[in-house]
């Protein structure tokens, strides 16, 4: 009789465990469809959908799931995958018969190995995980489908960085139509007035700014733009960057984010953006930008061994920044699949994030142990969107910035903007664009 009540206490057990896991599991998946952030439970990988994470910045617009992701997601580019996997087979086959790996080779190699491990763990991971792989599968059903966009798309894009070098550059005013909104009338009756704001301002070499707590809808000569709340960007080239340098070091920023253009074939050949020579990144005043409290440092880096070996002995160094650990974006298509081989040497499917820390004036690096520790060798899956679109790692790594809230954050060389962030750089309103934009309610 006894076997009999440990039996059924057994199975009892074992239902109130799946049951668990199920919840957990549903936990998990609605989370991640509010904040577009997916935390695997067996290891220290995320998956990230930019476009959940992009649209917390935004009440009126949402990013377009389907332009973001047409290069993985729309038929018409199935063909250019199919020749991207074929070529990516082609070399790999002439890889075997390539000569032996010169010494920055090796230490790539070595760098590569290291990360494999978790790299392999954290796709395992994502596999396992097959309520959100169904959940991503459908990241392409937008409203509004690109062929409802076709002809935005084919509108040529303005270059900022063109018309930010010509003579005229001082001349030019982008316009915000700030949205219609009601205010208690000045007589001190209870009706509200409707009023809508316009402001034309300099777009060049000038702080622009958007303080209130809603999307604002922007005109430059042909071109529409949309403005997150409570943001801002600066665009300018890397002469005018001291004019960010605020006046009193506790004004300062505590998260600075920094994707420099490096000098790479891929981008010259593509013609995607200019690029700019290492040495030039060493005059960057991330100390000068950086909070009393401190700030903490996230580098976008390839994975060439020649880069790397400049950011640990040069740039850091020039910064002020000590090295913390690195945080790897692996890139993923829509059935969860890698990108290329994982062991594809010269087109790894990763890139690295190096994260650092630069204390504050007046601070040691003693001070540093006050903070949060961040968990090296962190994965973060996402599918990429546009070339050299970076997925918005902030909400990440906002738990792990000094004690200052809210955080002050700024991101160097940007080409999109994130509500309660400045955005710096020659390009910043690229992915502004309206046409990667869908109304999401009416206008009134």
């Amino acid at each position: 009789m006894g076997s009999i009540f440990r039996t059924l206490a057994a199975q009892r057990k074992r239902r109130w465990v799946v049951k668990m896991a199920v919840s957990e599991t549903s936990d998990r998946l609605s989370a991640f469809m509010r904040s577009g952030i997916y935390r695997f439970p067996s290891c220290n990988a995320v998956f990230i959908d930019p476009v959940r994470v992009l649209n917390l910045s935004y009440s009126r617009f949402s990013v377009s799931p389907s332009i973001y992701y047409s290069r993985f997601f729309e038929s018409k580019h199935g063909d250019q995958e199919s020749r991207f996997s074929s070529k990516s087979k082609k070399r790999k086959r002439k890889e075997k018969q390539t000569h032996a790996l010169n010494q920055r080779e090796r230490l790539a190699d070595e760098r590569h190995q290291e990360a494999r491990p978790f790299l392999l763990k954290a796709h395992e991971s994502l596999m396992e995980a097959t309520d959100l792989l169904s959940a991503v599968c459908n990241l392409k059903n937008d409203v509004c489908s690109l062929t409802e966009n076709e002809d935005s798309l084919q509108r040529v894009e303005q270059s900022f960085v063109e018309l930010g070098r010509v003579w005229q550059a001082p001349l030019y005013e982008i316009t915000l139509h700030f949205h219609q909104h009601c205010k208690p009338s000045g007589d001190g009756s209870s009706s509200l007035i409707q009023y809508k704001e316009e402001r034309v301002i300099p777009i060049f070499n000038n702080l622009v700014v958007n303080e209130t707590s809603d999307d604002v809808e922007a005109e430059f000569l042909n071109g529409r733009y949309v403005i997150p709340r409570e943001s801002c960007f600066y665009m300018s080239d890397l002469r005018q960057i001291h004019e960010l340098i605020p006046a009193e070091s506790d004004c300062g920023f505590n998260l600075i984010v920094v994707d420099p253009p490096w000098e790479n074939k891929s981008a010259s050949q593509k013609l995607v953006y200019s690029t700019l020579p290492n040495r030039y990144f060493l005059s960057l005043p991330i100390k000068k930008l950086t909070h009393t409290e401190g700030a903490l440092v996230a580098l976008w880096v390839t994975n060439r061994e020649k880069l790397r070996g400049f950011v640990e002995k040069e740039l850091f160094p020039a910064w002020g920044v000590r090295y913390l650990t690195t945080l790897y974006w692996l890139k993923v298509k829509s059935d969860g699949s890698l990108i290329s081989d994982l062991d594809l040497f010269h087109h790894r499917p990763y890139e690295c994030l190096l994260i650092g820390y630069c204390h504050g004036e007046g601070r040691n690096s003693e001070y540093q142990s006050r903070w949060k520790l961040l968990q090296g060798n962190q994965v973060i899956i996402s599918i990429p969107g546009d070339y050299s679109r970076k997925p918005p790692i902030g909400e990440l790594l906002m738990e792990y910035v000094p004690e200052l809230k809210p955080a002050r954050c700024i991101e160097l060389f940007a080409r999109e903007m994130l509500a309660g962030w400045i955005s710096w750089g020659n390009d910043p309103l690229h992915f502004q664009d309206s046409r990667y934009f869908t109304c999401t309610r009416e206008k009134v």
